[in-house]
């Protein structure tokens, strides 16, 4: 069980890497435009380049969990993204988080604890 969890934590952890890198390189990109421009600033972002390769990676890293453990064990504790997630909101992309917002994540991670018990 141990090691289910710690292989969830590293996929989630790589896939809010992905959205991240994915959020910031988007914001990156401008205003769209069906131009050469456009799409040359797509494609030489390297924080873009970096977000597909982490969304890869963590497509791997949940194959292999699929492959190993029960889907109705794994697949809940995907929630822990969740919380990875407004970390790198707060800390990375500097965004404010409510306690509401907070107070959620804590109530799915409480219904996850239930669920793999």
């Amino acid at each position: 069980m141990i090691a289910l969890i710690l292989l969830v934590i590293l996929q989630s952890v790589v896939l809010v890497a992905a959205q991240t890198l994915l959020k910031i390189s988007v914001q990156l990109f401008g205003p769209f435009s069906w131009t050469w421009g456009y799409f040359k600033t797509v494609l030489t972002t390297w924080q873009f380049s970096a977000s597909g390769l982490c969304a890869l990676s963590s497509l791997f890293i949940w194959m292999y969990v699929l492959k190993r453990y029960e889907f109705s064990v794994a697949y809940p504790l995907l929630s822990i993204s969740y919380i990875i997630g407004l970390l790198s909101a707060h800390f990375i992309l500097h965004e404010t988080i409510p306690a509401t917002r907070w107070l959620g994540v804590l109530i799915v991670m409480i219904g996850v604890y239930f669920i793999v018990k």
